[in-house]
């Protein structure tokens, strides 16, 4: 049964989660066992729960309660459920665009890469990808274009951040990922490899391939390489992989925001046995 209390001051401790801790603050990496993540609107909170991800307490307004949350509250058991007036909730920044339904949830434990990979065709490897808006685009492509996991070097923006969960639109708990061992890719391309899988790194360079290229996109095992949105992938990423391909541009323009970029590249490339087999 919903535990229910309500709010009327924007200072109460009890907000704090809400409102003034800060990404590293909820991380806690001190204690990673004890970090948190903030999931907003009943649909991501939906998807987290889904994924396992345990709720440690809701904020809501009040008439969401028995409306567009009264589900998840009742998925969520005996947590508390904070409410509070909009006036009160508005003085969270960001709140108007939550949907009215923020819920606090416990980091789960990350697997390791080899446990992600296992069995997948179609991967994905973002390094030093820092923005947020990007982390969690890329995550909402790769969940609906066909690629089965991630993996982020350890510079990456946390896909659990509050930005990255709502641009994903919660895709971080709908596909596998979890974050390489060393920041460095060079010595995840060498496990991916004696895994069975072939790299494609995403660069403009003079021998770069075009991304529709028929050997590449017959690969059975494909890990696809996305770089930094400033500089690209550093060259030693890029000297260590199988391939290096380009998507084929018009008008002079060189080349796309990495979240685009990753759209493309994931649906081109995506596995041989999604819709491409079925349209045929």
């Amino acid at each position: 049964m919903a535990n229910i209390i309500h709010i009327t001051d924007f200072q109460d401790p009890r907000l704090d989660i809400y409102a003034r801790l800060t990404e590293n603050q909820l991380i806690n990496r001190h204690e990673p066992e004890k970090g948190l993540f903030i999931a907003e609107s009943p649909k991501v909170v939906e998807r987290a729960l889904d994924a396992g991800c345990q709720p440690v307490s809701m904020l809501l307004e009040e008439k969401h309660i028995e409306g567009q949350a009264s589900h998840v509250i009742r998925r969520c058991g005996d947590i508390p459920v904070f409410t509070a007036d909009f006036q009160v909730l508005t003085q969270l920044t960001g709140f108007h665009l939550t949907r009215g339904v923020l819920c606090a949830m416990r980091r789960p434990p990350l697997p390791s890469p080899a446990d992600i990979c296992s069995g997948k065709s179609r991967i994905a490897v973002l390094e030093h990808i820092m923005n947020p808006t990007n982390v969690g685009a890329i995550f909402r492509s790769a969940a609906a274009l066909g690629m089965e996991a991630l993996l982020l070097t350890g510079d990456c923006s946390n896909p659990l951040y509050r930005r990255s969960i709502r641009v994903s639109m919660g895709a971080v708990f709908q596909i596998p990922w979890t974050f390489l061992e060393d920041s460095q890719p060079d010595h995840g391309i060498q496990a991916l490899r004696s895994m069975g899988f072939k790299t494609a790194a995403m660069a403009l360079r003079e021998d770069s391939r075009s991304i529709d290229d028929p050997r590449v996109m017959a690969e059975p095992r494909l890990a696809i390489l996305l770089g930094s949105e400033g500089d690209g992938l550093s060259a030693k990423t890029i000297e260590g992989c199988d391939y290096t391909l380009r998507i084929p541009m018009s008008h002079q323009v060189d080349s796309l925001n990495v979240a685009a970029a990753s759209a493309v590249a994931f649906w081109q490339l995506r596995p041989i046995h999604s819709d491409r087999e079925r349209l045929c």
